[in-house]
């Protein structure tokens, strides 16, 4: 399958979404991806003196590499970007590529990072070369931008209510129409690669 993710590599772009539960959520998702996956930019609520040490110690976990976010940075293959505690995360079209962009603007969701912030970007910079994933969390933060997603052409998961700390963005997303297929978190890794080989293959 990695033989797609090359060919994808430089336009399909995964984006990721969680709250509450999110970090064991995150930590199942990414354990099962491949290095040789395309770029992975995340929102996880969390307050600002966490999601340095959060990307560090998932960066030892996973094949892929894993950092905090930083400010017109490139975004590069292979490579999982967390949005940092006090700004929200956006991608960019920047020089040949995309780049990463953060924002000390108000709370969205009354969050900051948002996870609609990204989810919008993603629609607007990436249209259907965008995959979507909204983990675990109360509330309603990304079900918006999912649903924006998946108008856009995206490929969108939710994950089940079975699999979740908390029902709740996952939910909001369903009920929107929003999540093209929801499933159980120890699906989802593989759920992406699949729809990441299929964009591959053009399909």
């Amino acid at each position: 399958m990695s033989h797609f993710f090359g060919a994808t590599a430089g336009g399909s772009i995964v984006f990721i979404g969680a709250s509450t539960g999110g970090t064991e959520a995150i930590r199942e998702v990414l354990t099962g991806l491949p290095a040789s996956m395309p770029a992975i930019m995340i929102v996880q609520h969390m307050p600002e003196m966490f999601t340095g040490s959060f990307a560090r110690r998932l960066d030892g976990l996973c094949a892929l590499r894993v950092k905090e976010a930083e400010h017109g940075e490139r975004v590069e293959p292979g490579t999982v970007y967390i949005a940092p505690g006090h700004s929200h995360l956006s991608i960019r079209r920047g020089g040949a590529g995309f780049q990463c962009e953060l924002a000390k603007s108000d709370p969205v969701n009354r969050h900051r990072p948002s996870v609609d912030v990204l989810f919008h970007s993603a629609a607007a910079v990436l249209g259907r070369a965008a995959v979507g994933v909204l983990l675990t969390g109360m509330g309603r933060d990304g079900a918006a931008g999912l649903l924006r997603m998946s108008q856009g052409g995206a490929w969108t998961i939710a994950q089940d209510e079975a699999s979740c700390v908390v029902y709740g963005m996952p939910r909001e997303a369903a009920l929107l129409g929003a999540a093209r297929e929801i499933v159980s978190l120890t699906d989802i890794a593989g759920r992406i690669q699949v729809r990441l080989a299929a964009q591959g293959a053009g399909t």
